[in-house]
């Protein structure tokens, strides 16, 4: 892995050099849809942890807390998450019917995964922003995480090849210079990078921690901002090791439909 060690300032490129590729770990939490109608009001929300464009899993232990926010309102999903399995490792599901109109931040808060190849723990605080019902108001707010990514494009009902902008926070306020990964969730696993450097795009944010990135392609796209925790955890052994915060967003992109 490759870290810049400024504390509360600098976010590193978290990459892991395994078999001569560089990897960004991502926490993912991705749903059935982002855009709630009548006709799809049960959304299925799918968490784990892994390389999404290489389509290689990692195991997700339970989260510590899972829940959605909307219209100043927390509801607690953590009790209803079934195991799974993504990309052949353990996962994340459960099924959440929307009967309100509201934007809604689906927030995952993982427990720590211990990496050994980086002698640290990561902790991605991962979320994702689906709106219900024509509700269009919101999807700019923060939740309140120690690390988050805010959206300042709208990020739901979006084409690809638009270009998505959002500002990094760490501990409510942003973070000049933000290094920000992105990739592109290559869910059935036909798309090919032409470098290990195409793997994952990393964008730079201005003094205001604000980054601007187009997405070329339809699909889910992940950005994350990483950053050394404050603080120590354990590692299997018991010896105080570094821990690396994500702030984690996953929007997507459409393509235009045909008239029929």
């Amino acid at each position: 892995m490759v870290r810049k060690n400024v504390l509360g300032l600098a976010l590193g490129v978290a990459l892991v050099a395994t078999a001569g590729q560089a990897q960004a770990h991502f926490g993912m939490v991705v749903p059935s849809t982002n855009v709630v109608t009548q006709e799809s009001r049960n959304v299925e929300f799918n968490l784990s942890f892994s390389h999404p464009f290489e389509i290689i899993g990692m195991d997700l232990a339970k989260p510590e807390q899972f829940y959605v926010i909307s219209n100043e309102r927390r509801q607690d999903l953590a009790p209803f998450l079934k195991s799974a399995t993504v990309m052949e490792h353990q996962a994340w599901q459960t099924l959440y019917r929307v009967t309100r109109p509201g934007v809604y931040h689906v927030v995952m808060e993982p427990t720590p995964y211990w990496e050994a190849a980086e002698d640290l723990s990561i902790v991605h605080y991962t979320k994702t922003i689906i709106a219900a019902y024509g509700a269009d108001s919101g999807w700019d707010e923060a939740v309140g995480l120690p690390t988050e990514i805010i959206p300042l494009t709208r990020p739901f009902a979006n084409y690809a090849g638009n270009s998505f902008s959002g500002q990094v926070l760490l501990g409510g306020r942003p973070v000049p210079g933000a290094e920000v990964e992105v990739e592109f969730y290559n869910q059935d696993g036909h798309l090919k990078a032409p470098s290990d450097y195409h793997v994952t795009q990393v964008v730079k944010a201005d003094e205001n921690g604000v980054f601007t990135f187009t997405c070329p392609r339809a699909g889910w796209w992940g950005f994350a901002a990483l950053n050394e925790a404050d603080y120590t955890l354990p590692d299997p052994s018991g010896t105080p090791k570094p821990v690396e915060l994500g702030a984690v967003l996953w929007i997507y992109m459409d393509d235009y439909e045909q008239e029929r």
